[in-house]
């Protein structure tokens, strides 16, 4: 890609990410860990296996500057309104340095084929398996922040061999999940323009690259951006596209929200829901956002401190973080503790925690109105899941309104941000049913 930002990229960029939006703020690589074979010069369009193999004095330095934490004093309220709680971080700071090990994760990414390969002068790290079932559906799944993946790990193989959980072979999929540029084991892109208009043609590429003619996209936070976008590009080969945090707000509600006015009358019980849902996420959740959108390389802190950055990381959205706390209360409800840590630790040891949050600043490049949640104007099939605690429960009069050719809408009962992570069986349940429509045009 090009060392400089030109207006016409931006343009053309800004036109691929809204879509028919209205225009709007959006504020919504491990050198070190690859094999010495690894690390030499790629060549085009060559995929290389990739083995996770950190160094033993790595975890024992993440061990001892947990330890060695410089504690603030406890919050001067009861509750979680000034942000994550004393209490919460220090029972995952105990777990993390005294009986966490990330020896167990690693062995599960390394029990799983996983690449690298180079696009656009970045390596894209990304697992891919295969189904044993020969018309299998080739599935492209893409992660957000503060995701990794490390959320999708518990669907690969429900996905992938579905007659040993609830499905038919009819219902297979090959799974391919990249980490997004910048995230994980992929490269740290050295210039600034990877946005999801960016993302969404590199993993295009990459499903060309794997030999894929048809195939469907997958995703939520930053994934549901990429896919939208791909949707909104039209690679040939996308038949269509899920989505568990869907961009439906319509136009009239995004300016109420972003002027602060009253909600529009004649919402309806379901509309009012996600009125609400947002409107807390506008006025109190989106700090993190605001300031990787703005300063993202101010961020030293979280680079230097795995206290700071799991707090960080786990404030993403008040659902989310009162399931944490749960969690670290000795409570089992979707995710662990090693779950949790299992994610911030590979955001650790990768060094992304900076790298990560430039996408959020690359986006706002191309972005001057509307907002994440923004209709884009899709127009090819769109299946819906829409969880109760994600950061909004996407109404089913919006998600109508939003994608035309909607093929499954579904609301769940239960499960929020992370939903894949969370509700593996349910996610995967409805991944199956939402693709049905589309496999016989494979």
């Amino acid at each position: 890609m090009n060392t400089n930002i030109t207006t016409e990229v931006i343009d053309q960029d800004r036109r691929e990410f809204l879509g028919a939006a209205a225009m709007g703020i959006v504020v919504a690589g491990a050198a070190s860990l690859l094999p010495s074979p690894l690390a030499a010069a790629p060549t085009a369009d060559v995929i290389r296996p990739f083995r996770v193999d950190v160094p033993e004095e790595q975890l024992v330095d993440l061990r001892r500057r947990v330890l060695a934490t410089r504690w603030p004093d406890r919050e001067t309220v009861s509750d979680a309104s000034q942000g994550v709680q004393f209490a919460t971080t220090q029972k995952l700071a105990r777990y993390w340095a005294t009986e966490y090990d990330w020896r167990k994760v690693e062995a599960r990414l390394n029990a799983l084929p996983q690449f690298i390969t180079e696009i656009d002068g970045v390596d894209i790290h990304f697992i891919h398996v295969r189904s044993k079932h020969e018309d299998a559906l080739p599935l492209i799944v893409t992660h957000g922040w503060p995701g990794s993946i490390i959320e999708q790990l518990k669907i690969i193989e429900p996905l992938t061999n579905p007659t040993s959980h609830g499905g038919s072979a009819a219902d297979a999929f090959h799974v391919v999940i990249p980490s997004l540029p910048g995230h994980g084991f992929s490269g740290k892109p050295t210039v600034p323009g990877w946005t999801p208009v960016t993302i969404a043609r590199a993993w295009a590429t990459l499903m060309q690259r794997l030999g894929y003619m048809k195939y469907v996209a997958q995703g939520g936070d930053w994934g549901n951006a990429v896919s939208e976008v791909m949707a909104l590009q039209r690679p040939p080969g996308l038949l269509g596209i899920h989505t568990n945090m869907a961009a439906t707000v319509p136009a009239n509600i995004s300016k109420a929200l972003a002027f602060h006015e009253a909600p529009p009358t004649g919402l309806t019980t379901e509309e009012r829901k996600a009125w609400d849902q947002l409107a807390d996420f506008y006025g109190k959740g989106i700090g993190y956002a605001l300031e990787m959108s703005n300063r993202p390389q101010t961020l030293y802190g979280i680079a230097d401190s795995p206290v700071g950055l799991a707090a960080w990381m786990i404030d993403h959205d008040i659902r989310s973080y009162k399931l944490i706390a749960r969690v670290f209360d000795g409570e089992t409800e979707g995710l662990t503790r090693d779950d949790i840590l299992d994610n911030v630790t590979l955001y650790w040891l990768t060094n992304t925690a900076v790298s990560s949050a430039r996408l959020y600043w690359d986006t706002t490049q191309i972005s001057t109105g509307g907002g994440f949640f923004d209709v884009r104007g899709v127009k090819i099939p769109v299946a819906v899941s829409a969880f109760p605690d994600e950061i909004y429960q996407a109404p089913r009069s919006w998600a109508n309104r939003a994608y035309p050719n909607l093929i499954h809408y579904n609301k769940l009962e239960k499960g929020g941000h992370f939903a894949a992570w969370e509700q593996p069986q349910v996610f995967s349940a409805e991944l199956r049913a939402a693709f049905r429509p589309l496999r016989q045009t494979q």
